[in-house]
């Protein structure tokens, strides 16, 4: 990322208000919420009561991550201090040995590792790790990465060599063990653990007993949690606790608590029924299964084990094909926050946690870097624009948690959750977006993502043999126009600097005009709207200049025949951007009544509206004049209706 610096353009904007406005509020939060005072309370530096969930640490490792990150593109010096002040309070709550989980800390001193396909320990654990590995990686600095690397000891020493009972319930860890490997590779005991964790998954015995049985501790500590806490209040009149917001609205289908416990007690709600080169079908919690997709795509590509690439890519085909929506979102079961069937994409219904897209994302950059194929890249960005940056409003103090493709006003954006795992990662994606714009490969350049910035320092090898670095930038006109403009700021080579320029072309891209120094280069005429990176070879000199032009027509949807309800219905996309219909631009119209006039459809430039947007104006076969807005700006306005999918013929 030390490579990136990003220019003025649509992801500049996002990564400012994530280092300037969402950051602090969600610090702000996390101290409300009284996550930031648990470490206090574990460190004895206060009195009071832990507030939260048993997982509520993760939280604020993410939220360390993020502001680690974004140190390394706005160092501001308040940030700062609350980084390193964070930190210090870490090492203070850290135990002897490694162990850090305020939970059992505070209230349970000297239990550790229980229930483990429930309560998180190794989730939270990874969290930190992860944090730890980044901020090393940005500051140089060792004073986080020694945290997380006593915590990955404590944990190698008390799981490596065991067996599957010893598997976490939620995938997290993996993908911080394979991290860490890769910048203190050590004895590669991280790299082993993280494998026999992937591995081990699915061979639980009797696993319906042993969720049933963790899920009577869990509930049993929980009352002793509950009453030490009343005892508390009735000691302490004046304490005034927080009180966590409500649970996150949406609508539910019938039946939703059933499959709950029918996913549980299967362990396809953990990615625990298969072994993981057996599990093909995208099941269970969303979230776990993109993090388990992730760490295993990872291990491929670490460990150069390829046997393991078929499970991963036919699990991506079925989530593609029948269990994603429009927008890329996962997850057709809010009991679930998972997978429903094969279309079963209710967009009412629809979960499509904002941390869902987050871990596709990850996987998908994964899978990208394992196969080298553009597909994974096409996805990452439409899942980009579309399923995750919903989650984030515009200031970057308002959230969605779940991601509905229709909404009757049950679902609005929110300061804060009682589960809040979404703010703080979608700030850590903001911030480390500049690692997934390129790759250098054998003999040239891949650019995975346009998006405006100054590629600088990149060394690769040229096509005969020789070294050279660069610096490229790179103008996008995304996700708005479809103008991208490259440019060779500065080669230096000792040698010819003849390499291959590889340029991806987007599946929604009706067609691709490159040119270099004015020139045609390559003309991707519509071949229906094929998937791939395009290769220019040349030898290149310095302020050579290519421009890729593609071509951004309004492009109706329709949904799959078998996904019910959808007979006669269409979507609106254009470019990279799915499109919605929401209340405040037509406070008069039904929208799930009205019929959509497809002749009508224009791009209008909108400069008042979010400032400067590219909206879509149309009609409705009664003539009606309606606005479609990109759909992750809807509900910047306050509560309202919306839908994605209309009437339409």
């Amino acid at each position: 990322m030390s490579q990136v610096t990003f220019l003025p353009g649509f992801w500049q904007s996002w990564r400012e208000v994530n280092a300037r406005s969402a950051i602090f509020h969600q610090w702000q939060q996390l101290e409300a919420a009284g996550c930031i005072e648990n470490f206090r309370i574990a460190a004895g530096l206060s009195q009071g009561l832990r507030t939260g969930w048993f997982f509520a640490d993760s939280d604020a490792y993410k939220w360390l991550e993020a502001a680690a990150l974004i140190l390394d593109y706005d160092p501001n010096p308040r940030l700062a201090a609350l980084v390193d002040a964070f930190i210090d309070l870490l090492a203070r709550v850290q135990a002897p040995d490694g162990y850090l989980f305020t939970y059992n800390q505070i209230h349970f001193p000297g239990v550790r590792w229980r229930n483990l396909q429930i309560e998180h320990e190794l989730y939270c654990h990874g969290h930190l790790i992860e944090a730890g590995v980044s901020h090393y990686e940005v500051t140089g600095r060792e004073v986080l990465l020694a945290i997380a690397l006593r915590a990955a000891d404590r944990i190698t020493a008390d799981f490596l060599g065991k067996g599957p009972d010893y598997t976490p319930g939620h995938e997290e860890i993996e993908i911080a063990l394979l991290r860490l490997h890769q910048v203190a590779p050590g004895d590669g005991s991280y790299l082993k653990l993280a494998r026999q964790f992937i591995e081990q998954r699915g061979r639980i015995r009797r696993i319906a007993l042993s969720i049933l049985r963790q899920n009577s501790d869990v509930s049993r500590r929980a009352r002793s949690v509950e009453k030490r806490r009343r005892e508390y209040l009735l000691a302490h009149p004046d304490y005034q606790p927080f009180e966590l917001p409500p649970d996150n609205p949406g609508k539910k289908p019938p039946g939703s608590t059933v499959r709950w416990i029918a996913s549980a007690l299967s362990g396809k709600y953990f990615q625990q029924h298969r072994p993981v080169r057996q599990q093909t079908v995208p099941v269970g919690h969303a979230v776990r299964f993109t993090y388990l997709m992730t760490a295993t795509a990872m291990l491929a590509r670490l460990s150069g084990d390829r046997n393991l690439l078929p499970a991963l890519e036919r699990a991506w085909e079925r989530m593609t094909t029948r269990r994603m929506y429009l927008t890329g979102g996962i997850g057709a079961q809010p009991g679930l926050e998972g997978f429903g069937n094969d279309y079963e994409l209710n967009p009412r219904y629809a979960y499509a946690e904002t941390c869902a897209a987050l871990g596709s994302l990850l996987w998908n950059w994964e899978m990208a870097r394992l196969t080298g194929e553009a597909r994974y890249s096409d996805l990452f960005e439409w899942q980009l624009y579309n399923a995750a940056a919903v989650g984030m409003g515009l200031e970057g103090t308002s959230y969605l948690y779940n991601n509905p493709l229709a909404n009757r006003g049950e679902v609005f954006r929110r300061p804060w959750y009682k589960v809040p795992c979404c703010p703080s990662n979608l700030s850590r994606a903001w911030a480390s977006l500049g690692k997934n714009i390129y790759t250098v490969e054998p003999g040239g350049l891949r650019i995975h993502q346009y998006i405006s910035c100054l590629l600088s320092g990149v060394t690769i090898q040229s096509t005969e043999g020789g070294r050279l670095n660069l610096s490229l930038q790179m103008d996008s006109g995304l996700p708005w126009q479809g103008r991208i403009i490259l440019r060779l700021v500065n080669i230096d080579s000792q040698g010819p600097a003849e390499f291959d320029l590889e340029l991806r072309r987007p599946k929604w891209a009706a067609g691709m005009l490159v040119t270099v120094n004015g020139r045609p280069a390559l003309d991707a005429a519509d071949d229906g709207c094929a998937v791939g990176f395009q290769i220019i070879h040349r030898l290149w000199q310095n302020s050579d200049e290519v421009m890729i032009d593609f071509k951004m027509p309004i492009v109706l949807q329709r949904a799959h025949p078998k996904v019910k309800g959808h007979r006669g219905k269409v979507a609106v996309t254009r470019g990279p951007l799915v499109y919605c219909l929401e209340s405040a631009d037509q406070p008069e119209v039904d929208l799930f009544q009205a019929q959509l006039d497809p002749d009508s459809l224009e791009p209008i430039i909108d400069e008042s509206l979010f400032g400067g947007t590219v909206n879509i104006s149309a009609r409705t076969s009664g003539g009606q004049p309606i606005t479609f807005i990109p759909y992750f700006l809807w509900g910047n306005r306050g509560p309202s209706r919306m839908t994605v999918w209309l009437n339409g013929g």
